[in-house]
């Protein structure tokens, strides 16, 4: 057993000498008494572990734990009005920054690595998922006529499927136009799908020397230069393997040559046709890249189905912002007690179990290592018969 509540040993592992760095750079602390961004931050945490639905919540389960604030740093629980006027006011950028300094802070663990293919290029999957709103509540949100929403543009890093850029913006923004921002690291390959079909943007790709794997549209004009060998007796879903050129309009947005893939689906029944700027990889690596994208599908859904991002607590700009990043706060750190757990947890389940264990003091590490009582064995004891027949 532990004097700490589970919640309290949780925010203990959150590195508070970076996020006073952060708070003095953002000056979010100034002028303020009583309700600092520490207790911030730890409130919109508890939203989301405890899955809270509205700001009283918020504040009445806070403050029912009072005798163990201490634990998590000094913090004042808040009432339902303070909170709502910081998410309003507070500058949500501090919560981003500090979301990106736990990253490179918590995601450095052996166990967020995966080699699953041989490429010693980095691999990063890209796509943009839209969260609905309600227009007359969120009228900043613009998306269509009665509706609002925000759109999460993505970059998600292979390794942990962890978020290495987010870029939050209303929901009208396209696809490709909220991708011009993205980091790019030379050398690295985005996997994304035909909505990043965009050969402008793909050109600026190349010419930083990043490699792409996209999903290419039908209606796409090219000519053929060169049609490589398919392999022999393996691979037999890859259909063709071609070195091709654009024609047309957009042949002066890309005008240099690239490498189209064709396979086929089994799963949905379908041809999927892809192009890369990279000409020796095997179709192989090539296909499994695509296939890997599958994975950024899976973090959206557990980020709306696990966190509490799919309604807010606030109709502001800046509330919605600190809540999307408080809740990509939580799927790190959710993700990092994973790596470190010996249990072999699923996400789902480990929400689940640390929501109904929250305020429950217990050693953290023994409770994912061991969440369950081992049942012992009864005494084998012999019956009666048995000593008869000796």
């Amino acid at each position: 057993m532990s004097n700490i509540t589970l919640f309290g040993q949780i925010i203990q592992k959150l590195d508070r000498s970076i996020f006073n760095k952060l708070v003095k750079s953002h000056q979010t602390d100034k002028y303020e008494k009583g309700f600092d961004s520490w207790s911030h931050l730890t409130s919109m945490l508890f939203c989301h572990f405890a899955k809270s639905q509205s700001l009283r919540d918020i504040s009445n389960g806070l403050r029912s734990i009072t005798g163990n604030l201490n634990h998590l740093g000094n913090v004042h629980p808040p009432t339902k009005s303070n909170l709502g006027y910081q998410n309003k006011h507070r500058n949500w950028e501090l919560f981003r920054d500090y979301y990106y300094a736990l990253q490179k802070q918590l995601g450095q663990q052996d166990g967020f690595k995966q080699v699953k293919f041989k490429i010693k290029s980095k691999i990063f999957l890209l796509d943009a998922s839209t969260i609905s709103l309600c227009l007359s509540l969120f009228d900043w949100a613009k998306y269509k006529t009665k509706k609002g929403a925000v759109k999460l543009h993505t970059l998600l890093d292979f390794d942990g499927n962890l978020p290495a850029y987010v870029n939050i913006t209303d929901g009208k923004t396209a696809d490709n136009k909220g991708a011009y921002d993205i980091p790019l690291i030379a050398m690295s390959v985005i996997v994304a799908d035909r909505f990043y079909n965009d050969f402008y943007l793909l050109n600026i790709w190349d010419s930083n020397n990043v490699f792409f794997v996209v999903r290419h549209k039908e209606n796409l004009k090219f000519t053929v230069v060169k049609e490589n060998e398919l392999p022999e007796n393996r691979h037999h879903h890859i259909l063709k393997d071609e070195i091709i050129e654009l024609t047309g309009k957009t042949k002066a947005k890309y005008p240099k040559k690239l490498r189209r893939i064709a396979l086929w689906d089994e799963k949905n029944k379908q041809v999927i046709e892809l192009i890369t700027n990279h000409l020796k990889w095997s179709c192989n690596t090539i296909s499994e890249l695509y296939k890997s994208r599958w994975d950024i599908e899976i973090f959206f859904r557990d980020i709306k189905q696990l966190l509490h991002i799919k309604s807010f607590i606030g109709t502001s700009k800046n509330a919605v912002m600190i809540q999307i990043w408080t809740a990509l706060i939580t799927i790190l750190v959710l993700k990092y007690l994973k790596i470190i757990a010996k249990y072999n947890w699923y996400l789902s389940n480990l929400v689940a179990f640390l929501r109904i264990n929250l305020f429950v003091k217990i050693d953290l590490q023994k409770w994912l290592d061991e969440p369950f009582l081992k049942k012992e064995k009864p005494p084998n004891i012999p019956s009666q018969g048995v000593l008869f027949n000796l």
